[in-house]
């Protein structure tokens, strides 16, 4: 779709330093605005941060590892405040030494030892079912991941029964440990291993450091360029106060805000275009076009109802006459010394009566002819002797000729008084308003005194809710997208020239909202 006609092209930087420190902000604004995606979305994929593994199924324990991908969560947990869980974190050391003792020990039967450590092993598992420490970092749905896999595992319809049997000295005694451990290590400890502690601060929130980082690497480099902004629009615009040229950085205020960092996505984007490194018109003409499709019928509704009303409402006003009295020159108030009512009609009248009146002199014989032959119908030629061909012949013949002579003689009367009026004469003038006054003066008159005020005023409020009634209706969001594509295609083909050539703007210089020299 064409570019608005509102959207004007920022002016260019003036010098190769300001060009690069206008792509190094709007990179650093990119790499800002990745920094607050992965801010937002860590806490819901923490769990894929500390594993590092990806499950296609989410019903199947398959695991896809991604072990190129470096742990950071020992980095960036302290930014969001994250800590072990006390629970957890002593479930996983107990079964540490239950593996060491299970995987020491002599094969065959289970030492009073392991019998020990498998029995407090179950009781902290029947624990974490009871008390359910995945609360705190709300991801309850782990636990129930971890009841389902020790169901599955012992085919038992407890959680709590299932983890008994899983760690008797009887299973252990029928199933190898490696191969349970194996159950163990890769299906239910890690699942245990992502429940965490989060600390709250004094106004209750969850702990969070990231404005801190946030406001020392970037919103500080983007105050700097908004003042550098400001004082080069202020360079441009003398006049322009220090506030109005803050004023037109609007776009960058989420850039500074604290909260709704995701509106960031928009500055970003326009810093991109607006230093050349991207082009956003395609997307930018998408978004118009289906607002205009949107709103276009809404709005002209509006609009058109509107200005009907307002007809409306001056038709049917008592003050009309005087309204139209008041179109007289010496009661209208203009700018200037230039009357264009009679600067129109000098410019009409020589236009009308020299060049377009003697081209219409055939027609104008023929109508004032078939006239003239009515009007002599019978007063040449008496009605006892129309029989007769050769007198007929002779009356439309004298018909023509004086239709001939008339229309001779008044165009070469209008011709004469067009070249009259193309002249400049202030005597001329003075008579054109003269008559002009007065012709709006015996109008008022003539409405005021007569029916018609009432008659006219009704007819053309009649006609003006007749329009509403079937114009308006036959408005639609399908002739609205009609008239883009007609929009497209003239602006294309404006764009190519007369030649095919292609004349579109320099995407280097986009539009910008925020900025420019309206």
């Amino acid at each position: 779709m064409a570019r608005p006609r509102w959207h004007q092209s920022l002016a260019a930087p003036s010098s190769r330093l300001e060009r690069r420190w206008d792509r190094f902000v709007a990179l650093w604004a990119a790499l800002n605005l990745l920094w607050v995606a992965f801010d937002i979305s860590y806490i819901p994929l923490r769990t894929f941060w500390l594993q590092r593994n990806l499950y296609p199924l989410p019903s199947v324990p398959l695991a896809v590892p991604l072990t190129f991908i470096p742990d950071i969560t020992p980095w960036v947990d302290p930014i969001k405040g994250i800590e072990p869980h006390r629970e957890t974190q002593a479930y996983l050391r107990q079964f540490d030494r239950l593996d060491a003792a299970l995987g020491q020990g002599p094969t065959g039967a289970v030492t009073p030892m392991q019998r020990q450590l498998l029995a407090e092993q179950a009781r902290l598992t029947a624990e974490m079912i009871d008390s359910n420490p995945m609360l705190a970092s709300g991801t309850s749905g782990t636990l129930e991941k971890i009841k389902n896999r020790l169901r599955q595992r012992a085919d038992r319809d407890s959680a709590k029964q299932a983890a008994a049997v899983l760690l008797s000295p009887e299973w252990i005694d029928a199933h190898p440990w490696p191969q349970e451990r194996l159950f163990w290590r890769q299906q239910v400890l890690p699942l245990v291993a992502t429940t965490y502690w989060r600390s709250i601060d004094e106004n209750g929130r969850p702990t969070d450091h990231f404005w801190r980082y946030d406001l020392l690497l970037f919103q500080s480099v983007f105050a700097l360029d908004i003042l550098l902004r400001a004082i080069r629009l202020r360079r441009r615009l003398p006049g322009l106060s220090w506030g109005r040229a803050l004023l037109r950085r609007w776009i960058d205020l989420p850039l500074l805000l604290p909260f709704w960092r995701w509106l960031r996505v928009v500055p970003v984007l326009e810093r991109l275009h607006t230093s050349g490194l991207i082009s956003i018109e395609p997307l930018r003409a998408v978004i118009s076009r289906a607002v205009v499709a949107l709103l276009a019928v809404e709005l002209f509704e509006v609009l058109a109802l509107q200005l009907i009303d307002g007809l409306q409402q001056l038709i049917r006003s008592r003050r009309w006459p005087m309204r139209i009295r008041a179109l007289r020159s010496h009661q209208m108030v203009v700018s200037n010394d230039e009357r264009e009512l009679v600067e129109l009609v000098r410019i009409w009248g020589p236009l009308l009566l020299v060049r377009v009146a003697p081209r219409l002199a055939p027609e104008l014989q023929g109508v004032l002819g078939h006239a003239l032959q009515q009007s002599l119908q019978n007063a040449i030629v008496p009605p006892g002797l129309r029989q007769l061909q050769p007198l007929l012949q002779v009356e439309k013949g004298l018909s023509r000729q004086l239709a001939g002579g008339m229309v001779d003689s008044l165009l070469d009367l209008t011709r004469t008084t067009g070249e009259r009026l193309s002249r400049r004469d202030d005597q001329q003038l003075e008579l054109l308003q003269r008559f002009i006054d007065r012709f709006w003066e015996e109008l008022a008159d003539a409405l005021e005194s007569g029916p018609a005020l009432e008659r006219s005023q009704q007819l053309l409020c009649t006609f003006l809710e007749e329009f509403k009634g079937n114009y308006l209706s036959q408005i639609s969001r399908a002739g609205i997208e009609g008239l883009i594509e007609e929009l497209d295609q003239i602006m294309v083909k404006g764009a190519q020239g007369p030649e095919g050539r292609n004349d579109s703007p320099d995407p280097a210089a986009p539009p910008s909202p925020g900025d420019g020299t309206r």
